[in-house]
């Protein structure tokens, strides 16, 4: 019962015990209003300045690594707390390597990391755990609801406070050997470690046309101006660009569902390639038609060699769920815009459908550099041009095989 339903009645037997000089009435009722306020008064301000902070050793880790967690909590203030009960929401798949330790919750996946102090004014304490990241993905943790009250146990309060944050478990990467890449010459058409080509996105000036340039070099206004048809020069490099390409959709109708070990496979692929390719000294980009984790787009993430840019790679694919937002065909052409003309790309696919076979035969035929990589069960069709890794998925589903055996 809340403290001030109290203050009537007491008034009234107060009042009671000073109109008849009662004495024990009037002070026990006195000290029941000094209690009662007393205890009021520490209940509101409990919960002030108490901070509470979660400290893992990593934020991010690989499937199957234990990382040290320790959760800190501060009362900066005079005032003691006799108790301070803390429930933090914490995901099974990141929780401690005791699974014991998560108090159930209403949400199968989710307990609460729950914990009771006593704390003097001013005073600090921390208790650790060790954390184990058990499967990919984006995972939140918190807010983490406080609750305390007055030093006689009377009332209580409690708060949500901070926001939620976020443990990230990595795709597990493959050995390089199991995905049946050439060493010397992963995309069928390097004769150097270091291919000269010229960048669209860097013109350098013009120059007169040529019958084996392209209607597309064509400089239009230099055209104009001096009568006679010019074409446009580009900057030439020499830097080796790839583009993983990952196709998540693994069956050809989206409303036939998700088949999320093929999925997990896809990714982890990706994130292979992703992490061999940067060690090789190549600027790495990904793209992919599904949608990360608290979004709902398909996403581009240029390429860069930047020491931080293996995290970014390996934190889009731990963040991808099933929702495929585009077909892959469109999406592949839409994207090819923005990805350096002298990148190649790494397709890697469940699915090989007479469409994306259309598709890779158009971008072979603009010059890009193309190998496909395909988890499919069943060998997918030679495509004139581009090389093509078979790895077939072995723990397919027979119904799998069945829907690849009739798309074709």
């Amino acid at each position: 019962m809340a403290p001030d339903r109290w203050l009537p009645l007491l008034g009234t037997i107060f009042l009671i015990g000073a109109i008849f000089r009662v004495q024990f009435l009037t002070t026990l009722s006195a000290t029941l209003a000094v209690i009662i306020a007393i205890t009021s008064w520490w209940r509101d301000r409990s919960l002030e300045s108490v901070r509470y902070s979660r400290k893992p050793y990593y934020w991010r880790a690989f499937p199957g690594e234990r990382v040290p967690l320790t959760i800190e909590v501060e009362n900066d203030k005079a005032l003691p707390l006799s108790w301070l009960r803390l429930e933090d929401p914490w995901p099974f798949a990141v929780g401690p390597e005791e699974q014991d330790q998560l108090a159930p919750s209403h949400l199968p996946d989710q307990g609460f990391l729950t914990n009771v102090f006593n704390l003097r004014w001013f005073e600090t304490k921390r208790r650790s755990y060790s954390l184990l990241f058990r499967r990919r993905g984006v995972y939140p943790v918190g807010p983490v609801r406080m609750q305390s009250g007055d030093i006689f146990g009377m009332y209580e309060r409690g708060i949500s406070i901070g926001r939620a944050e976020y443990l990230t478990v990595f795709p597990e990467l493959l050995p390089i050997e199991t995905l049946d890449l050439p060493e010397r010459d992963p995309f069928g058409d390097q004769r150097s470690r270091r291919r000269i080509f010229e960048d669209p996105n860097q013109p350098m000036g013009v120059r007169d046309y040529r019958p084996e340039d392209g209607f597309r070099r064509v400089h239009w206004p230099a055209t104009a101006r001096t009568g006679e048809l010019q074409v446009k020069v580009y900057q030439p490099t020499a830097a080796r660009v790839a583009v993983v390409c990952m196709n998540a959709s693994t069956f050809q109708r989206h409303w036939e569902g998700v088949y999320p070990d093929l999925l997990e496979r896809l990714i982890s692929v990706s994130a292979t390639l992703a992490n061999h390719f940067i060690e090789e000294g190549y600027q790495v980009g990904l793209i992919s038609n599904s949608s990360l984790a608290h979004s709902d787009r398909p996403f581009n993430i240029p390429p860069g060699r930047s020491p931080r840019q293996l995290g970014r790679l390996l934190g889009a694919l731990a963040g991808v769920t099933p929702l495929v937002m585009v077909p892959f065909e469109s999406f592949l052409i839409r994207e090819m815009p923005k990805i350096p003309y002298g990148a190649s790309l790494l397709v890697v696919t469940a699915i090989t459908p007479p469409e994306l076979i259309d598709t890779l035969l158009r971008l072979k035929r603009r010059g890009r550099g193309i190998r496909l990589l395909s988890l499919s069960p069943l060998a997918p069709p030679s495509i004139p041009g581009i090389p093509i890794s078979h790895l077939p998925f072995e723990d397919a589903h027979p119904a799998f095989f069945e829907t690849q055996a009739t798309s074709r």
